[in-house]
């Protein structure tokens, strides 16, 4: 089976979020920085329910943050 890539935004969100830490940013949603520093890095997907907690700290929809790459 093909590795799944689900690549995002968070990075670019955060910087337009008055340059919000990803230290913050794991704060607001409940993981670790490490966490955080993964996923922007597309090295760890994200749980949905975790997904979804980061596209509403940013008031964006889900695919304006995530992207699904078959």
């Amino acid at each position: 089976m093909a590795k799944i890539k689900v690549s995002n935004t968070i990075r670019r969100c955060r910087f337009d979020a008055d340059e919000m830490t990803q230290k913050d940013l794991a704060e607001k949603v409940g993981v670790t920085r490490q966490t955080i520093i993964a996923i922007e890095a597309a090295k760890y997907s994200p749980t949905l329910e975790l997904a979804f907690q980061i596209a509403a700290v940013f008031g964006k929809p889900l695919g304006d943050v995530f992207t699904f790459d078959p």
